[in-house]
């Protein structure tokens, strides 16, 4: 599986996933996970409901998701990669750049795309964000409106 944890094996912390499969996109299925385990570069599960192969051929390709009440609890100025879509992204000089829209993973750091008047593609990198505001709904980063 593809895991958007930080580190991957971090998916293996929630004991409950909600899984979407291919073969019924309009529903979704909560499933228990027995074990996993981190193999190479990749991870390794297995749900509680299968107790073979071909039962978990129904879950391949799916999307796995937990509830937000799984996620542990942030310190002060910490915030979840979820929680960025939607911002509006702001530059210090009060530019207006676009709505943060989704991520890259590029391999060096992440990368946020944002939509405006044109996409940019800005690196998701302490220098960069300097403020994360949920409440007032605004990203601040350090990035030439030029860019």
């Amino acid at each position: 599986m593809h895991s958007y944890t930080a580190p991957a094996e971090n998916i293996l912390r929630y004991d409950t996933w909600r899984l979407h499969s291919r073969q019924t996109p309009e529903t979704w299925s909560e499933e228990r996970l027995a074990e996993g385990r981190k193999h190479g570069k990749v991870i390794v599960a297995r749900l509680a409901s299968c107790s073979n192969r071909d039962e978990a051929l129904r879950w391949v390709g799916a999307e796995i998701a937990v509830q937000r009440s799984q996620f542990p609890p942030l310190s002060a100025g910490e915030y979840y990669y979820a929680d960025l879509p939607g911002l509006t992204v702001v530059n210090l000089a009060g530019v207006t750049l676009g709505t943060a829209e989704s991520f890259l993973e590029t391999g060096a750091n992440d990368v946020l795309v944002v939509q405006g008047e044109r996409e940019r593609l800005i690196p998701l990198v302490p220098q960069v964000i300097r403020e994360v505001d949920l409440t007032q709904g605004v990203l601040r980063v350090d990035w030439d409106a030029e860019f």
